[in-house]
């Protein structure tokens, strides 16, 4: 995909509306950078002044074949870095597999070789779109699929943590994003899927408790109705006119398909990538953000928090209407969190970190 080609996507009014460089200096991993909330979260870092180093495996150089992959699209690492530079920030891409310590170990050392630290860390790293099968029992569902989901999704940000935490020390308003869907602890509709969402928001709170003492913030971080380069291509529309979905004649606006949530009248409540990049960048430039580590959050309740705004102006409220169509559900609020801390083992053992 060219790189004009993706602009282009882009409404022109927008493209150069970039807010303040309130991130200028700042040095970030947005490890899963290459498509969809990576993408946005990038770009937004960009836009707010940061250097940012895009990792991911979907690279120009793969040696791979499209046909090759699981998933092929056409995005890449390289474009996302020029996105990002384009922005106003100074994009880096690095491809990395996620899932192998010794390259995650290599990029953290290139980091600090050449900026001599980390900022920020937004783990991302995902790809299991094409091995989530839904509604299907977990006794019936492939189960070399379901345990490669845990590799690239839990154990891959465990490990690119474990190395870029490090980096992080001693430098101050250190903030790590784990990226995930949903902001309550309900069941999400596969096993394995169900164990990734939540694990992540887990991992959010144990760094968390482990980093507290350490200047280093750490929180979940959910976006609503994703309007990501795939669910773009579902509607076959782009960014720059995918509210002509509303303007079709369908009977069926409200429904979904047996396994997607793919209602067109739901498509209309959804926010593009930017918008939770735009929540990464609020959190990551208040000053009382440490108030707020350990737990999960949303882009839409961020929005109202610090006013930012989705590329059109707009600020959809997905947990709103969700609500409104489906039901009510409880979110992750200070009494759920009431559960969580003190822990028996910080009361036995108060001074392990």
């Amino acid at each position: 995909m060219q790189m004009a080609k993706v602009l282009s996507n882009v409404p022109k009014r927008l493209a150069n509306k970039f807010p303040n460089k309130s991130l200028q200096g700042k040095i970030v991993l947005v490890a899963g950078a290459t498509r969809g909330a990576g993408r946005g979260i990038a770009i937004a870092l960009g836009e707010a002044g940061a250097t940012v180093y895009c990792t991911g495996r979907s690279s120009r150089k793969n040696s791979r074949k499209p046909s090759q992959e699981k998933s092929p699209r056409p995005e890449t690492i390289e474009e996302t870095a020029e996105l990002v530079t384009a922005a106003g920030g100074h994009g880096i891409p690095v491809r990395v597999d996620h899932t192998i310590p010794a390259e995650v170990k290599k990029l953290a050392a290139r980091i600090q070789r050449q900026h001599k630290g980390l900022d920020i860390l937004v783990n991302d790293i995902w790809g299991g779109d094409p091995l989530t099968e839904w509604g299907k029992p977990f006794w019936t569902v492939n189960l070399e699929n379901g345990l490669q989901m845990l590799k690239q999704a839990i154990h891959s940000h465990i490990i690119t943590a474990h190395y870029a935490a490090p980096l992080m020390l001693g430098r101050p308003g250190g903030i790590i994003f784990e990226i995930t869907d949903g902001d309550a602890f309900y069941y999400r509709g596969n096993l394995f899927y169900d164990l990734v969402k939540i694990s992540v928001i887990r991992l959010a709170f144990a760094m968390a408790r482990e980093l507290r003492k350490r200047d280093i913030v750490s929180v979940a971080l959910t976006p609503g109705f994703l309007r990501s380069e795939a669910v773009l291509d579902v509607f076959k529309v782009t960014e720059a006119n995918w509210k002509d979905v509303g303007k079709r004649k369908n009977k069926k606006k409200d429904e979904n398909s047996k396994d997607q949530n793919d209602a067109p009248n739901d498509f209309m409540v959804s926010e593009s990538p930017r918008y939770i990049g735009r929540a990464v960048a609020a959190l990551a430039t208040d000053p009382k953000v440490k108030n707020k580590s350990g737990r999960v959050f949303s882009s839409w309740a961020l929005a109202r928090e610090y006013g930012f705004t989705d590329l059109d102006g707009s600020q959809p409220h997905w947990g709103d209407y969700a609500r409104k169509k489906y039901g009510k559900y409880k979110i992750c609020d200070d009494r759920f969190y009431s559960y969580w801390v003190p822990g028996l083992i910080e009361l036995v053992f108060p001074d392990w970190f």
